[in-house]
């Protein structure tokens, strides 16, 4: 199904192209690339940063809720096979593409189909929003960190300046009445006193900057800045403890919840099947967006980590092993979420469903700090919780950022190839000033439309459009030879069905439901206004728009007829890699 102009060669790209009769024409100028590009040093370095950036809270937050609300152990089944046909492989694509052209993710499209450069730019785009909120978020669990250090932590009690009347305590009190306009500590303190959302009455008046957070976001970016200033060499020392230690805290936390009475029916409440849950489409559409996020293809973050691998690294194992990893650890925080609802319901003396509504940033910086205020040694566990949430947040900033910065030098190398220490601190004050808006007093509402317009909708568009690109236009036999020259062996015919009709239709299939089933946009009590959707769609609007603007461009500033056009903006540059493990060659076909 691959879109190929009859002079574009249709064999591998290696070593041995000289000696193939595909290329028995004139020399054809190519770009020539010699390689000073950064390495990784050791291969764990590049593993461990794919599994951080993979693994986020996300994971912790999302698929307990997300696993719970679709039929518990049920939801097992479409989450398993959304992954095998769809994640998994869109996963292996992007490793795959960036090993083999050793490039970032707007460069590399002039080696796959010229015409569709503007993903490229969508992505750097994309990634900025996120930066934008993600590290706010990050920023009130440095905030929680710094709050946990007492002997008391300060949202075990209704005895504080920001509770009001309705602040509750249930927690080693007899005969409490909760009712609808309750609030437990821990929501106050996240509410009133990290938030100070009370202060803003919505998107249209947001309040001032809270100082604190922005201090706290400061010091987010700053250990950013100096783990990506000097490259993968940095970087990938860095995650040796960042993506480690989230796994340390959550084997502790998993045992502590264990222990805890009560623990036993948030388990069952986490996995008792509601197999007619699987007649439902929408559970289906949560599966496949859940693998998709979760693993993270169409973020450019797998394209430029890859890109830093020697050329004959098994990538293909590799995509297995993190993908496995990923699935695992989304599991395991099941249990460690939902033994610890299960206490609080036991202490309550309610369901768990009535204490598992929270979802979200709700579930990490409520539910779980209040079960945490009531255990023995809770100053420990919040700790070291809340060390845990930091560094499974900034693994994944490490990522995204990553990601712009590989994609823009590798465009701009004569300007940039030497420069990267200030081009990356230009880009942390980019991303620390797009923040501000998120640290104000309705900083909250901010977070929750970026999260919602600028990132889910689009990245889905540019992850399909990827998928098409390459399958389709660049040929899946083409992008097969690719990966042989790379393994020595062809990728199996599972993998190009998927490639080729399943996985795309995987993300059409996310994209159509999103639009047929869009739910009101809230927040606590806040509904959006329809002023502000319109602003999210804006937002989200921004980015993807580069895609066809872009195709127009090169288009029209193509010489030649419009077939002729067309044949150059959908053919790929000639260039072939040379299979050298420690540097890239791009040498012309003759």
């Amino acid at each position: 199904m691959s879109h190929q102009d009859p002079s574009a060669p249709t064999g591998s790209l290696t070593a041995q192209g000289p000696t193939n009769s595909c290329y028995n024409t004139s020399p054809t100028p190519v770009t020539t690339q010699t390689d000073s590009r950064d390495k990784w040093s050791k291969k764990m370095d590049f593993l461990l940063s794919v599994i951080g950036f993979a693994v986020d809270l996300g994971n912790v937050w999302r698929f307990p809720y997300i696993c719970y609300q679709n039929g518990g152990g049920a939801f097992l089944i479409p989450y398993v096979l959304m992954a095998i046909f769809g994640g998994v492989p869109l996963f292996y694509m992007e490793l795959a593409l960036g090993q083999f052209h050793r490039t970032g993710a707007i460069s590399i499209w002039k080696h796959i189909c010229p015409i569709f450069k503007g993903i490229g730019f969508a992505i750097c785009i994309i990634a900025l929003y996120v930066s934008f909120y993600y590290n706010t978020i990050i920023a009130w669990a440095l905030y929680y960190f710094y709050s946990s250090f007492s002997a008391t932590l300060p949202w075990t009690n209704c005895n504080n300046t920001w509770n009001t009347p309705n602040c509750t305590n249930y927690f080693g009190q007899n005969n409490v009445t909760w009712t609808n306009f309750s609030r437990s500590p821990a929501e106050e303190f996240y509410t009133r006193n990290v938030l100070e959302i009370h202060k803003s009455s919505g998107l249209h008046n947001v309040g001032g900057v809270r100082w604190q957070l922005m201090l706290c976001l400061f010091l987010i970016f700053t250990i950013v800045y100096f783990s990506l200033w000097k490259g993968v060499k940095t970087s990938g020392k860095v995650v040796w403890v960042t993506a480690t230690l989230p796994y340390v805290v959550l084997f502790i936390l998993l045992i502590r919840g264990a222990t805890l009475p009560g623990a036993w029916r948030g388990v069952v409440f986490y996995l008792k099947p509601k197999w007619e849950k699987l007649l439902e489409t929408s559970v289906w559409v949560d599966a496949a967006a859940q693998i998709f996020f979760s693993l993270g293809p169409g973020f450019g973050v797998l394209l430029a980590l890859a890109s830093y691998n020697p050329f004959t690294n098994n990538c293909y194992r590799d995509a297995i092993v993190t993908s496995l990893v990923n699935c695992l650890t989304s599991f395991v925080s099941g249990f460690v979420i939902f033994t610890v609802l299960g206490y609080m319901a036991e202490k309550r003396n309610v369901e768990v469903e009535d204490v598992a509504r929270d979802k979200g940033p709700s579930l990490l910086f409520i539910t779980y700090p209040e079960a945490i205020a009531n255990m023995v040694g809770s100053t420990f566990f919040a700790i070291i919780f809340f060390v845990m949430m930091i560094t499974l947040g900034l693994d994944s900033t490490f990522g995204g950022l990553e990601a712009i910065i590989t994609a823009v030098m590798d465009e701009y190398p004569e300007f940039l190839a030497h420069r990267r220490e200030l081009f990356v601190l230009g880009l942390v004050s980019i991303c620390f000033l797009g923040s501000l808006s998120t640290l104000t007093y309705g900083g909250a509402y901010v977070v929750k439309l970026l999260e919602e317009f600028g990132v889910s909708s689009s990245i889905i568009a540019v992850g399909f459009l990827e998928a098409i690109a390459v399958s389709w236009f660049y040929g899946i036999q083409r992008f097969s030879n690719d990966i042989k020259s790379m393994l020595g062996y062809s990728p199996g015919i599972f993998w190009k069905v998927c490639w080729v009709a399943i996985s795309p239709a995987f993300l059409a299939y996310i994209i159509v439901s999103s639009f047929l089933n869009q739910n009101p946009l809230t927040l606590f009590d806040y509904q959006y206004p329809d002023w502000t959707i319109t602003v999210g769609y804006c937002i989200g609007a921004s980015s993807f728009m580069w895609i066809p603007i872009y195709m127009v461009y090169k288009l029209v500033w193509t010489p030649g007829s419009l077939k002729q056009r067309l044949a150059v903006c959908l053919r790929p540059e000639r260039t072939m890699p040379g299979l050298q493990t420690d540097s890239l060659s791009m040498t012309p076909i003759p």
